[in-house]
């Protein structure tokens, strides 16, 4: 057995922690911080300057836009934007074309080809004449801020002006002067009438130079419908020229015969007013003498309308003098015919003098 000392022997050594010293810890913290801060530092300005700068090529102009709203335009050199405020858009001043009734392969000019497009190329000319005319439109970026913001396709307006242009220009000239003498003279007014419509566009682009490439006649397909269609608007033409000399003929013959029957009621309406104005005056005439002497009146004016009533009929007048014997079948034819006509027996008949008498107010 070990006795008691050999048991407890002798012990390890345990190891020694020294406690550190605040203020170094302190210290080593500081410059730890201050390097994560200038890294950060480093960082943003790196971002900054990256973000920022901005080349401008010989080539292009950029347009500056703070949140939203035209700052300004800036040509070829170095800049610097703020950013996520400042918007840069870089547009492209070199010279573009535009092919006007064809369309070209890459190769176009050395050994490629061109397909024609007849809705473009074929153009009307003043004399009625078709003709296949390509163009080339040459044309750059004269206004960034107009081109970015004027229109949505400032290329697809500029081809559809051409078009009209070229159409209005060729269809002043004829056939032959399109084919061969007035090449350049045609350029040269699509020109100015594409240079007016683009100024009143103002979608940012001028054209550089127009150019004919070439000038043809049309198929015989073509050529066979524009003649069906001429020969149905000559057609056309021909009806409402008879329809013309048919309202021509028929229109003087109508007016006069509605101006006849105008005046021939007006002839009628005077007629009428004048025979009214005349039996008016005649019965005033008759009113006053009546009023002066109604019994003389009553009496003419009875054997007035005995004269046009009965104009067979013998009539006596008796001044009642002497005694005198009349046929009594007279009397009753007389009286008979009276009756019939509706007019009173005069006293020459009846013997009663009463029917002459009147007053003036059996006249009112």
């Amino acid at each position: 057995m070990r006795n008691k000392k050999d048991m407890n022997g002798p012990q390890p050594d345990m190891p020694h922690f020294e406690m550190p010293d605040p203020e170094k810890a302190k210290a080593r913290f500081g410059k730890v911080i201050k390097v994560i801060v200038a890294g950060g530092v480093l960082a943003a300005g790196l971002f900054v300057v990256n973000s920022g700068l901005y080349r401008v090529s010989e080539q292009e102009q950029a347009v500056v836009t703070r949140l939203g709203k035209v700052q300004d335009v800036k040509t070829a050199g170095m800049y610097f934007k703020v950013p996520l405020i400042d918007t840069v858009q870089k547009v492209r001043t070199t010279t573009y074309g535009i092919p006007i009734g064809y369309v070209a392969n890459e190769s176009y000019g050395e050994n490629g080809y061109a397909e024609n497009i007849p809705e473009q190329s074929l153009m009307i000319t003043s004399d009625f004449n078709f003709v296949n005319t390509d163009f080339y439109i040459e044309y750059r970026v004269s206004d960034p801020v107009s081109y970015l913001y004027n229109s949505r396709n400032p290329e697809d307006i500029l081809e559809n002006l051409a078009q009209a242009a070229i159409r209005t220009v060729v269809s002043n000239y004829n056939v032959d002067d399109v084919m061969t003498t007035s090449k350049n003279k045609v350029q040269s007014d699509v020109r100015d009438s594409l240079i007016s419509a683009l100024t009143k566009a103002d979608i940012g682009l001028e054209v550089v130079n127009v150019s004919i490439q070439d000038v043809e006649p049309p198929t015989k397909e073509v050529m066979s419908a524009f003649k069906a269609v001429e020969n149905a608007k000559q057609g056309s033409e021909t009806s409402i020229n008879n329809a013309n000399k048919y309202k021509s003929e028929q229109l003087p013959a109508a007016e006069a015969n509605a101006d006849k029957i105008v005046k021939a009621a007006e002839a009628t309406k005077e007629a009428r007013i004048a025979e009214a104005q005349g039996q008016v005056a005649r019965f005033n005439a008759m009113y006053d003498q009546y009023r002066i002497n109604p019994l003389i009146t009553k009496q003419r004016m009875f054997y007035e309308a005995m004269e046009d009533i009965l104009p067979d009929l013998k009539v006596i007048i008796d001044d009642g003098g002497t005694q005198t014997m009349l046929p009594l079948e007279s009397f009753v034819s007389e009286r008979t015919s009276y009756n019939a006509a509706g007019i009173p027996v005069p006293s020459s008949i009846t013997g009663n003098e009463e029917d002459y008498e009147t007053t003036e107010e059996d006249a009112n």
